[in-house]
């Protein structure tokens, strides 16, 4: 192992894999009084986040990005071991977590001149960040180099593309990602939001009627996204996201097993995440959809080792 890896909660990795995988995981902080906060998947689960919030609709939680202690508490370890630090963090455009980072990174090699730490900005979130982490793991294990991690990685960020949708609109409202008379009227129509995150940025691409029309529809404009892009998902990891386990989430997967099948793809099982509470806060309990991300090039490992 050349470097050591560290990444913030928002990856929404199983402490599964990060155990296994050595990966450090830094707690974004969730309250639901604005008072307790607790660290996310440490102290407070992701199921029972999203069950208290199907149980309590008249509340919002919220989320804290982690402090500067906390990164320090994350490198020291790893630095202490005579190890180079690859930090990745959620894209600052949603959060101060990587400017947290920053500033532990600036302060431990004050301390430790000899310690060598890269923060890495994402560009991405939830999922995607996730897959971001296991590319890193990946190129780790074959023995690549901290600066060779971090090029090969920083050419494949831009590629993630995240087709999702939510079954309440207060939550958007309520975050501000939409008008409060935009949110009345969606809600007395049944209509749901299809929103879209690519470039670092979250969008909504059109609005839809009824919860079943709307995961069909990310369905459809992620396939019109890869055809008109002309992407080999091939060189792509797919994966799925779900906030609160609901059965619809398996007749999801299937429609969409089918529809790639109806289109040539012959992709029968792909990664599956629970989406966690720092996207979670701004969706509610019930946000379903997909995303990919280009894997890094077998060629471009193998260039460095």
């Amino acid at each position: 192992m050349k470097f050591g890896i560290v990444t913030d909660s928002s990856c929404d990795l199983p402490e599964s894999y990060t155990a296994q995988e050595e990966v450090t995981v830094v707690s974004f902080y969730v309250s639901f009084d604005g008072e307790n906060y607790l660290k996310e998947g440490k102290e407070a689960g992701i199921t029972e986040f999203y069950q208290k919030m199907a149980d309590n609709p008249d509340c919002y939680p919220k989320t804290s990005m982690p402090s500067v202690q906390d990164y320090i508490d994350a490198f020291l370890p790893v630095v202490k071991k005579g190890l180079p630090v690859l930090c990745i963090c959620l894209t600052k455009n949603f959060s101060g977590s990587m400017q947290s980072a920053v500033t532990a990174k600036e302060e431990v090699e004050e301390e430790f001149p000899q310690a060598k730490i890269e923060v890495v900005n994402s560009q991405l979130v939830t999922a995607l960040q996730g897959l971001f982490v296991k590319e890193a793991v990946k190129l780790r294990n074959q023995d690549a180099d901290l600066e060779t991690a971090v090029e090969a990685l920083k050419k494949i960020r831009h590629t993630g593309q995240i087709f999702f949708t939510t079954k309440d609109l207060k939550y958007l409202e309520h975050g501000g990602r939409i008008g409060k008379a935009a949110c009345l009227a969606g809600s007395m129509l049944n209509i749901k939001p299809i929103l879209r995150f690519c470039n670092a940025e979250l969008g909504s691409t059109e609005l839809c009627r009824g919860r079943k029309k709307s995961l069909h529809k990310i369905i459809e404009k992620f396939l019109d996204y890869i055809e008109k892009e002309k992407i080999d998902l091939n060189e792509y990891t797919l994966v799925t996201g779900v906030g609160l386990m609901v059965p619809e989430f398996e007749t999801f997967q299937e429609d969409l097993r089918k529809s790639l099948k109806e289109k040539g793809y012959h992709i029968e099982t792909w990664e599956t995440m629970q989406i966690g509470a720092t996207i979670g806060v701004h969706t509610g309990p019930y946000p379903m959809g997909l995303g990919i991300l280009k894997k890094c090039e077998i060629n471009v490992i193998q260039k460095y080792l």
